[in-house]
């Protein structure tokens, strides 16, 4: 397993210069937070993207996240599709390989809901196969539908699009109604991307994005999730995700020695 890390961890610094920050901290890879790299293309080129990754040897593996695709209807369903095909054109430009879905099944559904979620899911699969890119699906643990990995899992399988796959990320994992049980729904095939963080002294029921933490500062049992994914022959990367406002507050050069690490020493670490 590749360590990343994703440049929410590093909110409020520029999208270029949290790049070279966590370059400079042996950081060679980042998970590209999609909102921060469209505001800076809005005075810069992509060539320009281009170039300050090869400056700093820097691999651009995946992308988060893409929302509203899965149930939005009208003029908001257009125009999440519309900013969705941009998106695949930019990772293709960028050889972003995998674009997180955000599994954002929200509110009260109906059974017309879920089925057009469901024909979402494959519509967007395949439109992301033709930019050459793969999705895959977060499963949220505040969702109506898809709060677990064994749905996520199941509504992934139903396209029968073997571009769709889970994005696992641990918080979700522990703060849902995810049980160990479910990490059989994993396989070589359909684990496309994994996400880790740490909670410490909160109750799962309340957790918030932004009470992450570092992997390892917290309660988190990361070492048989770890296990599993190389029972599984995963061999993709794993990128430190922290909406935590307060680690924002810290230079992301400093950030980044930190976070790359303590990755580093998680990954290699014996099962």
């Amino acid at each position: 397993m590749k360590p990343a890390i994703s440049q929410v961890c590093s909110l409020d610094s520029p999208w270029d210069k949290d790049v070279a920050d966590y370059a400079a901290g042996a950081c060679r890879a980042i998970e590209v937070w999609l909102g921060k790299l469209e505001g800076w293309l809005q005075t810069h080129s992509v060539d320009e993207a281009l170039s300050v990754l090869d400056e700093h040897e820097m691999a651009t593996p995946v992308a988060s996240y893409q929302g509203g695709l899965l149930i939005s209807q009208g003029e908001a369903r257009r125009e999440h599709w519309e900013h969705f095909a941009r998106r695949l054109k930019l990772c293709h430009r960028l050889g972003i390989g995998t674009l997180v879905l955000a599994g954002d099944l929200m509110g009260p559904l109906t059974e017309q809901d879920v089925d057009r979620a469901r024909q979402s899911l494959g519509q967007a699969a395949r439109q992301a196969g033709e930019a050459g890119v793969r999705l895959a699906l977060e499963f949220q643990s505040r969702a109506t539908l898809g709060n677990n990995l064994q749905t996520a899992a199941l509504l992934a399988e139903e396209t029968g699009e073997a571009n769709l796959g889970i994005c696992f990320d641990v918080f979700h994992y522990y703060t849902g109604p995810s049980k160990f049980e479910d990490l059989a729904y994993l396989s070589g095939d359909n684990l496309f991307h994994v996400q880790l963080c740490d909670l410490a002294g909160q109750l799962r029921e309340t957790a918030a994005d932004a009470d992450r933490v570092l992997p390892g500062d917290g309660d988190f049992q990361l070492a048989p999730l770890l296990s599993r994914f190389r029972e599984l022959g995963y061999d993709g990367y794993v990128s430190l995700e922290l909406m935590n406002p307060r680690i924002w507050k810290i230079p992301a050069r400093q950030f980044g020695e930190v976070a790359a690490i303590a990755l580093r020493n998680l990954l290699v670490s014996p099962p």
